[in-house]
């Protein structure tokens, strides 16, 4: 039997206090983590809220009618340049994905028509002297290559719906 008071050896009742303090030093810590993992799936979930709004707004947007761009023709393959938008973020195919070429795309899926390197430059407000347009001729033919576009003759490029299944 332990003694309360002498020769160094803790009693009974004093482990029982250490070990409580403990584990109730433990259970405050885990409910320290458990509150920060509560915080952390919130915004988790908040993501996730906002990315299925998002997902919603562009079915929406592709299956709506497009508007053509003034000057050109009306368009119907929206929906196939969206197929190939998406594969290409799928394959995580950085040039496609970039602002730039997503104005691109845009202007050819809306229009429908066929440009050339410096329509296309007009269209999206950029200037049309030689360098924006070899600029502009080195993007087209990346997007031919991908096969988003295609060139039907030199210089002329349109949506290639033939690849898009379209």
């Amino acid at each position: 039997m332990l003694s309360e008071g002498g020769c160094g050896v803790p009693s009974l009742m004093e482990a029982l206090e250490a070990r409580r303090a403990e584990v109730l030093g433990e259970a405050e810590r885990l409910r320290e983590q458990i509150a920060g993992l509560s915080e952390e799936l919130s915004r988790a979930e908040e993501r996730l809220a906002r990315l299925q709004i998002a997902r919603e707004s562009v079915e929406e947007v592709l299956a709506a009618p497009s508007s053509p761009v003034p000057g050109t023709e009306a368009s119907e393959g929206v929906g196939g340049v969206a197929v190939a938008m998406v594969k290409a973020e799928a394959e995580l195919d950085v040039t496609v994905m970039s602002p730039e070429y997503r104005e691109i795309i845009a202007l050819f899926a809306t229009s429908g028509a066929a440009m050339r390197c410096k329509e296309v430059c007009r269209h999206l407000g950029l200037g049309t002297e030689p360098r924006h347009v070899e600029g502009m001729r080195s993007k087209l033919k990346r997007l031919v290559e991908r096969g988003i576009l295609a060139e039907p003759s030199s210089g002329l490029f349109k949506v290639d719906g033939r690849k898009q299944g379209w």
